[in-house]
């Protein structure tokens, strides 16, 4: 069986008809005074004052001429600012458009022109890209608001805490329905220009009920920090939608999340309380494992650590588990999903997994043929479930592709085990098949990490010199570790069918990544043939 069915479970009620995601989660914290919601390196806004300020800023973007379901881009750092931009969007019936800032000129150039925002609501540190971007764009936007000037502001450009202090709060939410669009994400664009993921006003309520609620058990007594950013569908659940659908506290950080950046914020070091819940991905737990400031277990207060992303090798969950003494909860999203739908569990992981799939959505194996794929044979991963987005904007042929009646498609390949759970075992453009035989890249990429030498591993098909797809790997080492290629390839043999290794390994400094922090294995496929 490849279908496992998920029923909603009737305690979790459906939105109703009339619904405003932002209102909705002011209304769910009304009573809760000053506690703080969110907390940066400048400073920490209560629910009271977060209520106050979404409502100022839902009424600024009106009176600044914009109207019901027209774009804003919202190209901010993970400070207080962002969670206030994006609800006060949403709070008036206006779509923001959250966009990452660690790209290029060009890559706004396209984002800008595809949502034609009218607004550009940006940090001070990324305004000089999105001027460049400007500049260069076809469209033009209305106004510019700026979060925290690092510069002094030109004509044109306005402050943003400046705009708010001249609106009073806009009394009620815009009345919008529960599938109206509510805000867009881009996807990561690894292949090809990102497309607009178009989602709306009860995915979000969704994903906190199903996920957030059902299976985290997240509270309102929990500190949660998010290494992912507000503008991943996986960070914007950890550090905004989860948080506030219990009145939980929120700590953000602006800057790049290095580990040496979260180990500051797990133990308390910039003097704030130190998180219980801790969201990552797998290529951070492992720097944070192999850097040698490393905090003690008695050192930190977690209780929840979850990862997504890509799939968690075995080796760092049992790693980090042994160190801090608590489980990685390893599950898989996807931006047109909008957060997790297979998932281990608190109290129920099984590492080299994903889990099982989330009550609330079915998940489906289906093989080359379309036809149901058997346990234990890869397949592509379809999910069914209620925080599908509405489609990518303006590109109907990929959205066909993508978005098939009540089914996505991920791109993921999974096989199903016999406990129920899911293993990876790569994107659906990336398996390999040698002689007639699949190969996931993971399963050997995870093998390879288990070495003492390794930090990362990439593994891609490369044609040999008669035009035969061989493995290849790309390896970056741990500092002051060495090994051999030779050593490698025989590790990997002890471990898997020998079919599976490596025929070709090349060391690197560092992998090719997206912005996001996924391996670019096209760019390694361009790497050259391996020896016969």
């Amino acid at each position: 069986m490849s279908l496992i069915s998920s029923d909603i479970s009737p305690k979790v009620q459906a939105p109703p008809q009339h619904f405003n995601f932002a209102g909705h989660l002011l209304a769910l914290n009304a009573e809760r005074g000053d506690k703080p919601a969110f907390i940066d390196d400048l400073q920490s806004i209560g629910y009271d004052r977060l209520d106050e300020r979404v409502r100022c800023m839902a009424a600024s973007l009106l009176a600044l001429g914009i109207k019901r379901e027209e774009r804003v881009l919202l190209a901010m750092q993970d400070v207080c600012d962002w969670p206030v931009s994006f609800l006060g969007s949403i709070y008036a019936g206006i779509v923001p458009v959250a966009v990452n800032t660690l790209i290029t000129a060009d890559d706004y150039v396209h984002m800008l022109e595809d949502s034609r925002s009218q607004v550009v609501l940006a940090s001070g540190a990324v305004l000089p890209l999105l001027k460049e971007a400007l500049k260069k764009s076809h469209h033009e936007v209305q106004k510019i608001v700026v979060s925290r000037p690092q510069v002094p502001l030109e004509f044109g450009e306005i402050d943003l805490d400046a705009l708010l202090d001249r609106h009073p709060p806009l009394p009620r939410p815009a009345t919008t329905n529960a599938d109206d669009p509510a805000f867009w994400l881009y996807s990561s664009g690894s292949t090809g220009k990102p497309k607009g993921t178009v989602h709306s006003h009860a995915n979000p309520y969704w994903t906190a009920e199903l996920y957030g609620k059902a299976i985290l058990d997240l509270k309102e007594t929990d500190v949660c920090f998010s290494a992912a950013k507000l503008f991943f569908a996986y960070g914007l659940g950890n550090a905004l939608t989860f948080p506030l659908s219990v009145g939980a506290t929120v700590l953000l950080m602006a800057e790049r999340p290095t580990p040496e950046a979260i180990f500051k914020r797990l133990t308390g070091s910039v003097g704030t309380a130190k998180p219980t819940a801790f969201f990552g991905a797998p290529t951070g737990f492992a720097g944070m494992l192999a850097s040698p400031a490393l905090p003690d277990r008695k050192d930190v207060a977690l209780r929840l650590v979850s990862s997504a992303g890509e799939a968690l090798p075995a080796d760092i969950g049992e790693r980090f588990r042994k160190h801090f003494g608590v489980d990685i909860i390893d599950g898989i999203g996807s931006t047109e999903m909008l957060h997790i739908f297979l998932s281990n569990r608190p109290g129920m992981v099984r590492y080299g997994t994903t889990g099982w799939p989330v009550p609330g959505y079915d998940i489906e194996l289906r093989g080359d043929d379309g036809g149901p794929a058997p346990d234990g044979e890869p397949g592509d991963l379809y999910i069914r479930g209620p925080s599908a987005a509405l489609m990518y904007w303006a590109n109907r042929v990929k959205s066909r592709e993508t978005f098939r009646g009540d089914w996505t498609k991920s791109g993921d390949k999974y096989s199903r085990n016999a406990d129920g759970t899911y293993t990876y075992a790569g994107r659906s453009d990336d398996m390999l098949k040698v002689s007639g035989i699949y190969v996931s890249p993971f399963e050997v990429e995870a093998t390879l990490i288990q070495h003492p030498a390794v930090l990362e591993a990439a593994v891609v098909g490369v044609p040999d010199a008669e035009g035969l797809i061989k493995t290849k790997a790309f390896v970056v080492l741990r500092p002051g570790r060495e090994t051999t290629e030779a050593e490698l390839k025989a590790f990997v043999k002890d471990r898997l069918a020998p079919y599976k290794y490596p025929r070709s390994i090349e060391f690197l400094s560092q992998l090719p990544k997206t912005a996001t922090g996924k391996i670019q294995r096209f760019k390694l496929r361009e790497c050259g043939p391996v020896e016969a």
